[in-house]
Order: structure tokens, then sequence, then C-alpha cells
């Protein structure tokens, strides 16, 4: 596992994160490869174009703050990484945990950009 590819990685999961606070996608889609492949439990898409006209972004309503717990990146070879995130769900009125899920984020990188990208439930 290269030093790039955990600062890809990690750039990109921290660009996913943030797309729950500011609704600005352009930092996660400058991190994707023109063909990416994009894995979700729902379908998967294929190419950047399809992932900005197709991807619904599952923004947490309005009643809840959305927290991440990010675990360590895995080499799991030939340029893919795999990290378990935990997402709290607060309430926002009392800060108080509504509830959580868990995630298994895998990426491919290749030439500095992500080229696979599979999100799966965990537990």
């Amino acid at each position: 596992m290269s030093a790039d590819d955990v600062q890809v990685a990690s750039r990109f999961l921290a660009a996913l994160e943030a797309v729950v606070q500011s609704d600005d996608r352009e930092p996660v889609y400058s991190l994707l490869a023109s063909s990416v492949e994009w894995v979700i439990p729902e379908r998967t898409l294929q190419g950047l174009e399809e992932v900005r006209e197709k991807h619904t972004w599952g923004i947490p309503p309005e009643q809840f703050d959305l927290e991440f717990e990010d675990g360590y990146w895995v080499d799991l070879g030939d340029g893919r990484l795999a990290c378990d995130v935990r997402e709290d769900y607060r309430w926002k009125e009392t800060g108080e945990l509504a509830h959580h899920r868990d995630r298994r984020i895998e990426v491919t990188i290749r030439d500095g950009t992500i080229s696979r990208y599979e999100m799966r439930i965990a537990g």
C-alpha cells in the first residue's frame, strides 16, 4: 500500500463526508477517474458522467446531524484499499444518538484517481 494511495483514499473519504455538511460534490468528483465504477447496494454506475447524473446522495433529514468515525485503511493489494466507517445519526434537538450505520468502503486507485468505489452495508 503506497503512501500516495492512502492519501488519495483519505482525501476521497473526507470529501464524501463533507458532502453531508456542504452538499458540494465537486471535491468527490475531482478524485474520480472518468471511467469510475461506482458500486452501491442499490445499483452500479459506470463513468463519472453517470455518477454525476444518476447518483442520489443520501443526505440525512434536517432533524439529524451526521457524524463519522473512520477506521484505518487496509491494503487489499493491487491498488485496492478498504476502510470501515460508522455513521452516527444524532437528533439535532438533543444531540442524543438516534441510530447508527456501519459501512465498508473499498476503493481502487489507478494513476492517482479512484477507478472503483464500492460501499457496502456492514453489520
